[in-house]
């Protein structure tokens, strides 16, 4: 008993969630926020923890925060520059956020202290969530999302879907952009030189390619779309809508999409226009101009509002999100990692998970390995026993489930 409760607790992970941020930094993957839904009450999980995911070993860890914690929220738009994990907007017990807060996360001493910006010049957005963000030149740079504005901050660039005439307030959707640079600290909104912008939008999806910032998907009204556009991030020229060859993911919002290649976006997932959680895979070549479907994709393990991070061999590492129509049914969320692979691995990873997997027929050759490889051959151990350890949990969890 006491074995397996050390098991459990040396292979845990992070809170199933959905709605939270995401990023790689080095070897880790950083996720905070979010939300799960407990008796039918959506709860925002603690502001103060932040799980870190050692990507070489496979280890979860969950590690207090200090400092000015932003509030317990979801719909949050995370990145990180420099090591550091920027967090604007989302939505919290009181309504909508346009507040910015940063935190260093290559600490020395393992703590991880917030700090929200308060010394900004310029004018930030208007409060919003499920909006995203492009980083670019030490910028981040922000598009769209859901929020609220004052009847004197009306504007084109919102598309209005509710309202309360006696505080003055609406609720809509937004195509502004927005920047933030790191450096000055300081907020302002480009002027967009050319080109026909994509139509305001929330739970959409953005990925940089070169100086060029993509746009896919998102919902407006009861619509959900399935165009893609793209932001000359030097010349703030939008494209307009591209038209792509050949056959076309299906219109979606809260998806994902990320850069796998200096020409090739992944895009994974969401909620599609008949409220189906989707789980296909399609990546998009810029040169051609093209979607391929990729059809290897296991289709039992759909997602939506989920995060999607590139590793280190360019491999997509999907975390959390939904498996249910969360407007309808919102108790599917999940806390399985999710690993896809876009290309090769190198033979060294090849060999390391080859032994990492085999481990026990191995054993006596293993000691015989040059110190440094040693090092990285019994992190892979690790890596393989708490896969199947979390693997053996969760088919005892779904079988359990059966008879529920």
């Amino acid at each position: 008993m006491a074995a397996a409760m050390a098991a459990t607790e040396r292979y845990c992970v992070a809170e199933e969630r959905s709605g939270h941020c995401a990023v790689v930094d080095g070897n880790f993957l950083y996720v905070w926020g979010g939300y799960v839904s407990i008796e039918d009450n959506e709860v925002y999980l603690p502001n103060d923890e932040i799980w870190i995911y050692e990507i070489d070993n496979g280890l979860w860890t969950m590690h207090l925060m200090e400092g000015e914690l932003p509030t317990s929220m979801s719909g949050s738009c995370g990145a990180c520059i420099n090591g550091k994990l920027y967090v604007f907007g989302g939505y919290d017990d009181k309504g909508y956020s346009n507040r910015l807060y940063f935190v260093n996360l290559r600490t020395r001493d393992g703590t991880f202290q917030w700090e929200k910006i308060i010394d900004f010049k310029g004018q930030p957005p208007t409060p919003r969530d499920k909006l995203s963000c492009w980083v670019y030149k030490d910028r981040l740079i922000y598009f769209g999302g859901y929020g609220c504005r004052k009847h004197s901050e009306l504007q084109d660039c919102f598309d209005v879907h509710d309202a309360s005439w006696e505080g003055q307030i609406f609720w809509g959707w937004h195509n502004d952009v927005h920047v933030f640079d790191t450096n000055t600290q300081t907020w302002f909104q480009p002027e967009i030189k050319n080109g026909i912008p994509p139509q305001p939008r929330a739970a959409h999806t953005c990925a940089v390619l070169g100086n060029k910032g993509y746009i896919f998907g998102g919902r407006v009204l009861q619509t959900r779309m399935n165009d893609l556009h793209c932001l000359n991030l030097d010349t703030w020229t939008w494209s307009g809508r591209i038209h792509t060859n050949g056959e076309k993911p299906k219109h979606r919002s809260w998806h994902t999409l990320t850069p796998i290649a200096d020409d090739q976006l992944f895009l994974f997932g969401g909620l599609s226009a008949e409220n189906i959680p989707l789980s296909d895979g399609w990546i998009h070549n810029v040169v051609t101009n093209g979607w391929r479907q990729l059809t290897h994709l296991p289709k039992t393990r759909p997602r939506l509002w989920h995060t999607a991070c590139l590793g280190k061999e360019n491999e997509v590492m999907v975390f959390g999100g939904s498996k249910d129509d969360l407007l309808f049914m919102d108790t599917g969320h999940c806390n399985d990692l999710l690993i896809f692979q876009t290309q090769p691995y190198s033979l060294l990873r090849l060999c390391l998970d080859c032994i990492g997997k085999n481990a026990v027929i191995l054993e006596s050759q293993i000691t015989l390995l040059p110190p440094k490889l040693l090092q990285q051959v019994l992190k892979k151990i690790t890596f393989w026993t708490a896969a199947n350890h979390r693997q053996e949990q969760r088919a005892k969890t779904e079988e359990t489930d059966k008879y529920l």
